[in-house]
């Protein structure tokens, strides 16, 4: 029987343990709180591209930068995506930037992550944030979407 090596809270758990092997308080943590799963976006039926808008969840808090209800968000909004290994691997719309998506894909965080900085606003203070100047969906209406695209999704 072997014993599973047992991660040190200073330690890089990310790079020691695969996405699956991750407990829920090491998985919250690779969030680096960008608000960018929180826009609306568009993909072009044609092209297949993916568009982000300048519109957020009606539960994304802009002035914090993050859900405000965030325990209930799946109840509060059932197109809410529950993030699972599986889903990082497989999601095209997850910024270029999540790290999720990043650790799924074999990349390493990038410096300005939280996680490496040890510092919660590094991810505002490196431009990656989403801006404050976005709409609530529940201001936007739908035949309007299309007039509030700000650029292709990387």
């Amino acid at each position: 029987m072997t014993k599973k090596k047992k991660i040190d809270a200073k330690s890089n758990f990310w790079e020691e343990k695969s996405l699956d092997e991750m407990n829920q308080e090491e998985w919250e943590s690779l969030c680096d709180r960008c608000g960018k799963c929180c826009l609306v976006l568009l993909r072009d039926e044609d092209t297949n591209e993916i568009h982000e808008t300048d519109i957020a969840c009606r539960l994304y808090d802009v002035k914090n930068r993050r859900c405000c209800d965030y325990n209930n968000r799946h109840t509060l909004v059932p197109d809410c995506i529950q993030l699972t290994p599986q889903k990082a691997r497989t999601l095209d719309w997850l910024p270029g930037t999540c790290a999720y998506r990043r650790l799924a894909n074999s990349q390493p965080l990038p410096m300005w992550h939280p996680l490496i900085t040890k510092n919660p606003m590094s991810v505002i203070e490196a431009g990656i944030a989403t801006s404050q100047n976005l709409l609530s969906e529940e201001n936007v209406k739908d035949e309007d979407l299309t007039s509030r695209v700000r650029g292709l999704r990387r």
